[in-house]
């Protein structure tokens, strides 16, 4: 099952440098390693804020969490997901 993840990054601004450079770097890691097991698609970046849209793929939504909540960021996310369905157009 697919989903598009929306995500805003919430991280407080007055996080010590060290801190942030931490979480960005487990962020990365962890990314590529959903990367890796099929589960993060393709992610964009949204230009002027501190957000991303992803394509995700989950055998449920449970299953999507898990992968979501074991982001470092994820206590600081604005998180919006909505479930995916193949439209007839792609079936041909």
């Amino acid at each position: 099952m697919e989903f598009l993840v929306r995500a805003e990054n919430r991280l407080p601004v007055d996080t010590p440098a060290e801190r942030r450079e931490e979480l960005r770097a487990a962020e990365r890691a962890r990314a590529m390693e959903l990367r890796a097991e099929g589960i993060l698609k393709r992610l964009w970046r949204v230009p002027g804020r501190n957000a991303t849209i992803g394509l995700y793929e989950a055998p449920d939504a449970a299953a999507l969490h898990d992968a979501l909540s074991s982001l470092a960021m994820f206590p600081w996310l604005d998180v919006q997901v909505e479930a995916l369905a193949q439209h007839p157009q792609e079936k041909a």
